[in-house]
């Protein structure tokens, strides 16, 4: 079955607009199924295929030449030396929007070829992980809960028969034979799966990288390269502080954030819904799933907000939305009924900004419906609330 993704409407208008697309992402989030689907008239081609990807990289002029535009070329980083030439026909081609959509899931080199030979030419789309909302709307009676346990990988919702434990130890060991082995020189593949996990368990923590490195027995420098890896190929998200305001208090060290609540409960061991409500982490496991939301959010719709928390060594919020000197405030609480205290906090945030700056006070929990705590202006949202983050895009 199809599944109708929010991102959609942006993909289909910078391809009217646009000679070129890229649509990068992690891997198995939908990219190929979406390109093919929306532009059936393009033609088609993946170098996943070595015998194309050989050519594309050695003889792009050959390879253009039996591929003309309007051209879909599926997993693109594999050939970084195609996109010299593709600035050429690109330039042949300017009148003609949508001309070449290119899709990639290793944003490193992809990026650093966008950006020396299509800057100016190519519009860059990131699709993330199924939201709730959009699973939601494929299956009615999806729980939350369900759904956290079960990530956003599209295929895991396309057939529900799937076992989503099986499928994601797959994808894990796909990631790291694959994905890995082509950005780093890892040793050990066992050590980085331990680090994986090691960084799945500090989900929503204060990122400390000694500690991360020392808990696992790799060194520093591996620890960096090992996290960069894991931003570079969309698996996890650093998410910075709040540093525009004069509290001197604040908290300077980056929040370490998986980007998909189910890999981060299957890599915690958390496989079932039973397991996750009596698990001690489900707290942090609903935090992620919040934080992924909201960056879905904003990247489906470029919303602009930029997305931060705040912490001192008295207050604490979550998430804080930024843009133009306006403000959003949430907290992502494991509860059915967030109370007067939970809403005291962000509303003690909210003093220590410009008055009038914060437009939301939001508190994402598993309520049925959405409900004010109080006449301080917070509220506390389900998170499949249509209008749980309307106000953020």
């Amino acid at each position: 079955m199809w599944i109708d993704r929010q991102v959609e409407p942006l993909l289909l208008r910078r391809a009217a607009t646009r000679p070129v697309v890229v649509l990068t992402g992690a891997r198995q989030t939908g990219k190929t199924s979406l390109v093919r689907r929306l532009f059936p008239d393009h033609a088609y081609v993946t170098l996943d295929l070595p015998s194309e990807a050989e050519q594309a990289e050695r003889d792009p002029v050959s390879f253009l030449a039996r591929h003309p535009p309007p051209l879909i070329v599926d997993e693109v980083q594999y050939a970084p030396g195609l996109f010299r030439h593709l600035k050429v026909a690109v330039d042949g081609e300017r009148e003609r929007p949508g001309a070449f959509l290119l899709t990639g899931s290793q944003p490193l080199g992809l990026m650093r070829s966008v950006s020396d030979s299509l800057a100016g030419r190519a519009e860059v789309i990131e699709l993330e992980p199924l939201s709730f909302a959009e699973a939601r709307a494929a299956h009615p009676r999806l729980g939350v809960e369900e759904f956290l346990v079960r990530g956003g990988l599209p295929e895991l919702y396309r057939d529900r028969e799937i076992d989503a434990e099986g499928f994601l130890r797959s994808y894990v060991a796909t990631y790291l034979e694959r994905d890995l082995r082509q950005l780093l020189r890892v040793s050990s593949l066992r050590d980085y799966e331990r680090f994986l996990r090691a960084a799945a368990l500090r989900s929503t923590h204060l990122l400390n990288r000694a500690d991360l490195a020392r808990d696992v027995g790799i060194s520093g420098s591996t620890s960096a390269a090992w996290l960069s890896a894991l931003e570079a190929t969309h698996q996890l998200m650093v998410l910075e502080p709040w540093f525009g305001n004069r509290t001197k208090a604040l908290v300077k060290r980056p929040k370490l954030y998986l980007r998909d609540a189910g890999l981060a409960a299957f890599l915690c061991g958390v496989h079932s819904v039973e397991a996750l409500c009596s698990s001690p982490l489900a707290g942090a496991l609903w935090e992620t799933l919040v934080c992924a939301e909201i960056r879905r959010s904003q990247s489906n719709r470029r919303g602009g907000w930029d997305l931060h928390f705040w912490r001192d060594q008295s207050r604490e919020a979550d998430f804080l939305l930024h843009r133009a000197g306006a403000f959003h405030l949430a907290d992502a609480k494991w509860t059915e009924h967030p109370g007067g205290r939970d809403a005291k906090a962000l509303f003690r945030i909210a003093q220590a900004l410009p008055p009038g700056s914060v437009r939301t006070m939001s508190i994402f929990c598993r309520a049925i419906n959405p409900y004010p705590l109080g006449s301080g202006g917070v509220n506390a949202v389900p998170l499949d609330a249509p209008e749980a983050l309307a106000e953020w895009a």
